[in-house]
């Protein structure tokens, strides 16, 4: 028929281009870990990366209002543009994440449903912070349930900013080390309760939590979304070995493989943030 579309190529080449915003986002956590800092520049035994993407809200800060540029579409900003990040969302959306994680942990274990299964766990966790930025400052997580403890200093990396016009949030990836240290001594500075649903998937974690933080005399309740790759040690491996002529095509192709599924998630939870 004269109004049906025959078979179309990718493109004149036959194949189709890359993704410049998934390849850019590649580029940036492959630099950062590439350029990383040695254990012994940190004074330190021990270090692990950790890459995540925190699902929140881009400020100007002179008007302390959500970004607001002539762009349509999610865009990824230049770093060091002078902007803040807020970590948090209403009430309303934590419990629209709330239900549909809960239903997607659930439909994933039935038969016919097109992803990997979806785990779920509750942690009821407090974090205990000693020092501060400039010397150190220690974070103590300890499980209520189980009552481990874990000490480590972060070490924040870089930032990247996401800004979604079309949707309800905006995200930021992060690249860290995390440093185990000794459990301080002293009194803590301040002191967070996290109340935290997580949700694992594959090679991901998705957490829902809600934060109770006491400093200074106050508390203040935060509601937080973040996706995380779980494998330190993965990230590690496939990130040496991109662009290694030595190694296989699949091989090379790992870190940007992970990396692409990673900003797939980001997306789909920025798509589903809900109504403030």
């Amino acid at each position: 028929m004269s109004g049906s579309l025959p078979p179309l190529s990718l493109s004149i080449l036959g194949v189709e281009p890359l993704d410049e915003f998934i390849l850019e986002v590649a580029d940036f956590i492959h630099h950062t870990i590439m350029t990383r800092p040695s254990n012994e520049e940190l004074g330190v035994n021990e270090s692990r990366i950790e890459v995540e993407a925190k699902v929140g809200t881009l400020k100007d800060k002179s008007t302390n209002m959500r970004l607001q540029l002539p762009i349509l579409v999610e865009t990824i900003l230049t770093p060091g543009f002078d902007v803040r990040f807020e970590s948090n969302m209403t009430i309303r959306q934590h419990q629209h994440y709330n239900q549909q994680l809960n239903k997607l942990h659930v439909t994933s274990t039935q038969p016919g449903h097109p992803s990997s299964p979806v785990g779920y766990a509750h942690h009821y966790l407090i974090d205990s912070f000693y020092g501060t930025d400039r010397d150190g400052r220690v974070r103590v997580t300890r499980d209520e349930k189980t009552n481990e403890v874990e000490s480590v200093r972060k070490i924040k990396l870089a930032n990247l900013e996401i800004y979604s016009p079309k949707r309800q949030a905006d995200w930021r990836v992060t690249v860290s080390l995390e440093c185990p240290v000794q459990h301080p001594v002293g009194q803590a500075m301040h002191t967070r309760r996290k109340d935290r649903l997580s949700y694992k998937h594959e090679e991901f974690s998705i957490d829902l939590t809600q934060v109770t933080a006491n400093e200074a005399g106050t508390s203040n309740l935060l509601h937080e979304l973040e996706l995380e790759i779980l494998r330190p040690e993965l990230i590690m491996s496939l990130a040496a070995k991109r662009g290694d002529p030595n190694v296989s095509e699949m091989e090379r192709g790992g870190f940007d493989e992970l990396i692409r599924a990673f900003v797939n998630n980001a997306r789909i939870l920025v798509k589903n943030a809900g109504d403030p």
